[in-house]
This record gives structure tokens, sequence and C-alpha cells, in this order.
């Protein structure tokens, strides 16, 4: 892992003057089957803390509308005249439903696929180097592939005993003892289904499949929502100029696998309206405990890397993105300049920032030793309200007065 947190790129955008009165947000939800309920909920219940914590008023905010096509949801938080609080309006970019397809197929389909994905990422060296990027994600991926190993073994070691006790104790011929060990074999790992789930074995094994695919370019339901979240994003971004509503702040967010899909849908945006960003970048990419590296790194991933390339080097954007070495699903210190080899053709630098989530400062020391050992809820503490006033504060950034590149470089903590 590189011990580098943080990087302004050289060519960073010049700041636009004046607060965040008005801000839209498209938020993209990571590889979650539950996304579509678990997000608002989430928001909600930790916007309500957070006031709670740092004595502010409570923010009101409107109902989830749900579009027609089920890919967008929506809602507003008004503005907070006390601290300056921006009105904020939300789109959250859904995808569970591929999500759901995934886990919903044979699961000796996902396993067979698991196993091709992490034997090829073995052979090819990538595995190594995600080890040197963050070894705690090195375990994260090779998990299910050793819980497989392990399984099969427990399950091969319980057939094999019951079928010598029908072949000794019965005298059951082997056509009879051997399908009773498969089954008995097979009936040992269904037996552990709620445990496997607790261990969150099937969700790490689908996530880790649908990257691999995704950077082979075998996902054309994945490239076609992505398709359908640039045409969403240009949709509203029209409507607000039809209807006269200025945006001081167009910010594209995504957490975790969502982080990557907020780079590819922000690129594709960019590529189809020409003039966004041109007057003054107003347009803002947040990524959150990102696992970019998982898809960018393979081989034939060269769309993606050609769409990180091109917000490398635009000016009409600023990109930042947080880590955290204390989450164990993310990759501190990983800069596409520098780890991607991306040609970026002599164009200078302009994205992204990098900084440090700094979560030990942002929860009280009892908090952390709490989550520390548990490896998704600290992937989580992204989007949880913070305990301690801090540079990396969530909401802040979505609802706060201050931009996101100089929330970045000079945060101000807000004050009730």
């Amino acid at each position: 892992m590189s011990s580098t947190l943080s990087y302004t790129p050289p060519a960073l955008p010049e700041a636009v003057p004046g607060p965040v009165r008005r801000r839209h947000v498209f938020y993209v939800p990571g590889y979650d089957p539950g996304a579509g309920s678990r997000y608002r909920m989430l928001f909600v219940r930790e916007l309500t803390r957070y006031a709670k914590r740092f004595a502010e008023p409570k923010r009101q905010i409107s109902r989830a509308v749900t579009s027609p096509d089920g890919l967008v949801q929506s809602w507003s938080v008004a503005a907070l005249p006390e601290t300056q609080g921006a009105e904020t309006s939300y789109d959250v970019l859904l995808w569970d439903d591929l999500v759901a397809r995934d886990f919903a197929r044979w699961r000796v389909i996902s396993v067979l696929l698991l196993v091709a994905g992490t034997l090829q990422t073995i052979a090819n060296g990538l595995m190594v180097r995600f080890y040197r990027l963050n070894w705690k994600y090195g375990n994260v991926i090779l998990y299910p592939f050793v819980m497989v190993i392990l399984l099969c073994l427990g399950a091969s070691l319980v057939g094999a005993l019951v079928q010598a006790g029908l072949d000794s104790s019965l005298g059951w011929p082997p056509w009879a003892s051997i399908p009773a060990g498969i089954l008995a074999g097979l009936g040992m790992v269904a037996a552990l289904e709620a445990l496997l789930n607790r261990a969150f074995f099937w969700q790490l094994l689908n996530d880790w499949v649908f990257n691999w695919q995704h950077g082979q370019g075998w996902r054309p339901d994945y490239e076609a929502r992505l398709d359908r979240f640039a045409d969403h994003i240009l949709a509203r971004l029209a409507g607000f100029a039809a209807e006269g509503t200025r945006l001081d702040e167009i910010m594209v967010l995504g957490h975790s696998t969502g982080a990557l899909t907020a780079v590819e849908v922000t690129a594709r945006v960019l590529a189809r309206d020409p003039d966004l960003g041109r007057a003054a970048p107003n347009l803002s990419l947040l990524t959150l405990g990102s696992g970019m590296p998982l898809v960018a790194l393979q081989p034939r991933a060269v769309r993606v890397r050609e769409e990180i390339k091109r917000l490398v080097a635009s000016p009409r954007l600023v990109w930042a993105e947080y880590q955290a070495p204390q989450d164990w699903m993310n990759f501190p210190g990983f800069n596409p300049v520098r780890h991607l080899g991306l040609d970026l053709e002599g164009a200078p630098v302009t994205n992204p920032l990098l900084r440090s989530a700094k979560f030990r400062e942002v929860m009280t020391t009892e908090t952390y030793m709490k989550v520390r050992r548990r490896p998704f809820r600290m992937h989580f503490q992204f989007l949880v309200a913070n305990e301690v006033r801090g540079d990396y504060d969530f909401f802040a950034m979505t609802l706060g007065p201050q931009r996101l590149r100089e929330r970045v470089l000079a945060p101000v903590h807000p004050t009730a």
C-alpha cells in the first residue's frame, strides 16, 4: 500500500466564486441488491444523528419519489439558513436490479465464475498488484475463493463418511451409497447457508465476479445502464435549465463499486454535452471508498481506462476521491495518474484530488474500537454522520455551502 494519501493535481481547475445555494446530487450506490431502500434509510437516519450531535436544526427532507422505470429515486433537503446550508436535491441512480439478478443465478454458476476469475487474476499477476495496493482488500478478494475450497473439502469429507457408513453398516451398494454421500455433502453446504450469509460470503463472491466480468467487458446489461444514467443526468439538467433553476453545483457521487460507476457515467455525460462545465467547472465528482483498481487494472478494461484518462485531463470538472486506510474494501494511496500508466499525450493533470478520510479523527475512540474489525461497517463510514467535526464530512460536502473543491482544500466547519 502506498504511503501517499494526499495528492493535489498540478492543473486543478480554478475556484468558482460564491457559496453553494442550490446543489443537485446524482448518487450511485455500490454493488448492493437492497440499494433501493437501504440508502434512503441510511441518509435520513444519519442526517438526523448529525443534526443532534452538532446541535443543528433538523432539516426537512421530502418524501422519496421513484421514477416509473424504477431506476431513479428522488428527494430534496431544505436549505439551512443557520449554517448557510444549501438546498440540495437528490437523484439516486439505481442498478440494484442487476445485482439482484446476479444473486438469483444458480449458485454453481456463480462459484464457477469466481474460480475462473480468481485463477485468471492469480495467473496474470493482478492479485499480487492488488495485495501491494492494499493487502486487506487482497484478503477480501481471496476470501470467497478460499471458502469455496474449504466448503468443497468439508462436503467431500462428509460425503465420504456417509458413503463409508452406508457401505459398512448397511451394506448398501456403491450405486446407492455414492449418491447418498453426495447428497449429504450438499446438505452440509445448504445447512451453512445462514452462516454464509452472515459472513457476507455470497455478497463478496458476487461483487468480485461482477468486477471481474466488468473488466473483461462481459456486462452488456451494466453498459446499457451506464447509458441510461447518462441520459437521465442530461435530461435532468436540461429540465433545470428549462425551468430557470440555477444550480451552483452539480455533484455526481459514488461509493464503493458505485464510485467507478460514477466515474464512467460522468465521462459519458461530458462526452455527450460539450458545453457542460465550459463556462465554469460547477460539475463535481466525488468518489468514496473506491474499488476502481479491481476493474481498471485488468488488461482488457481499455474503455474504462480511456474514460478515466479523459477525466484526469479535463478542466471541466473537479474530481475528489476520499480513501481510508482503516477501510478493508478500498485502495488507500491508489492514484489513477500514477498506477494506471495513462498516456495523457502532454495534457496537464487536472484530477483527481486525493485525500484520506481520517476515520480515526471523526469517530470517538470507543466507536472506532467497536467497528475496526467489522469491514462492512467501516466501509460504510464514508456515508455515516461524524461523531467529531473533521475535514472529512459527508453531509458538509453534500449539503453545505462550500463547493467540493474548497471543501477538500480549505474545509470550513459549520457552526449552528
